[in-house]
């Protein structure tokens, strides 16, 4: 009987021994992963999907996860940020905004192109490279449910008549779309918004999303099935989300941003964030409690933009219904 009391002590140190080293190895790891960084990290080009218009032609779609929570990184057209096929330029950005960005550039997909090529989109960035590859396989096809729910406005899996309904926004720059300011002065530009309405703004939190997850939630009154006298109150703002994906509140508005160009430009009013920014009190779809701000009622967006160096700039207007984007650009060449 002693001798079987110690070798069942030995083998439960030997386990204890065991578990201790393998937890300290994968300690350093996990806590390398939750690691978070305000600059020095590097972007991560990123193949979204591909789709299909109504008139058959077929485009790549692209994004990118800029590994930072604050450093914005120029990357100019060429080897460091450029296409595998169809010339370098294939209308990439150039400045890189913080953390994940999504759906932000799509690529015409090359005439005779077949499931097993390739489209490859290489960024160079803090001497790392990194590579998307772009195909046509059919697990890769994306729609606009696809979008809305990516995007956050959805939950995973989940869907409506209203949100398959949904169009995206129209935008268009009134006026000349080539234009010429200096260093400095403030450059106004007038944008007209069109959308359906599509999907109806929830309010903030959770309920902002387009369709509500409140069904995936516990009940407000749980029954104990051994004891139905028995109802035990649920308070649902003290639960984690029951998403799978981002979450995102919906309400159309727009937002300017710098595309191309290696100045800063300070846009005034202040612009909703067209990132990830997930932070409480953030001027972000993704932040907790944020409310898309009110449009004008013709749907005519006033925006100043004041360069802080000479050069030529491209800055992008994004319209955003909390499900589906549309955009325009201006390009913007400022003087001294």
């Amino acid at each position: 009987m002693t001798k079987r009391v110690a070798s069942r002590c030995r083998s439960l140190v030997g386990w204890c021994l065991a578990t201790l080293t393998l937890w300290m190895w994968l300690a350093p790891s996990a806590g390398a992963q939750s690691l978070s960084y305000t600059s020095g990290q590097n972007v991560s080009p990123a193949y979204e999907g591909w789709e299909q218009l109504p008139d058959g032609s077929k485009y790549f779609v692209f994004g990118y996860m800029n590994r930072n929570w604050k450093e914005e990184i120029d990357v100019p057209v060429g080897p460091d940020n450029g296409f595998s096929i169809g010339g370098v330029d294939q209308g990439q950005p150039t400045r890189f905004l913080p953390r994940r960005n999504r759906f932000v550039f799509r690529v015409k997909v090359p005439a005779g192109f077949t499931e097993k090529d390739e489209l490859i989109w290489t960024l160079n960035t803090k001497g790392k490279v990194e590579k998307a590859y772009a195909t046509l396989r059919i697990d890769y096809q994306i729609d606009d449910v696809v979008k809305a729910s990516e995007t956050g406005a959805l939950g995973a899996g989940s869907s409506s008549p209203e949100v398959r309904a949904n169009k995206a926004p129209v935008v268009k720059v009134e006026g000349p779309r080539t234009l010429t300011a200096k260093v400095g002065t403030p450059l106004s530009i007038v944008t007209l918004v069109t959308d359906d309405g599509i999907p109806k703004p929830r309010g903030a939190g959770l309920a902002g999303s387009a369709v509500s997850n409140a069904g995936s939630r516990p009940d407000q009154q749980a029954v104990n099935s051994t004891n139905p006298d028995n109802v035990t109150r649920v308070n649902r703002a003290t639960l984690p989300p029951s998403r799978n994906t981002v979450g995102k509140n919906v309400g159309l508005h727009l937002s300017w941003f710098v595309y191309r160009g290696l100045g800063q430009v300070t846009f005034a009013p202040e612009q909703v964030m067209v990132w990830e920014d997930t932070r409480a009190g953030a001027n972000s779809p993704w932040a907790p409690v944020w409310v898309a701000p009110s449009m004008p009622a013709d749907g005519r967006v006033t925006v100043q933009a004041t360069f802080s160096e000479a050069g030529t700039y491209t800055l992008r207007g994004l319209a955003d219904d909390g499900a589906l984007l549309g955009s325009d650009d201006v390009t913007v060449t400022v003087i001294r």
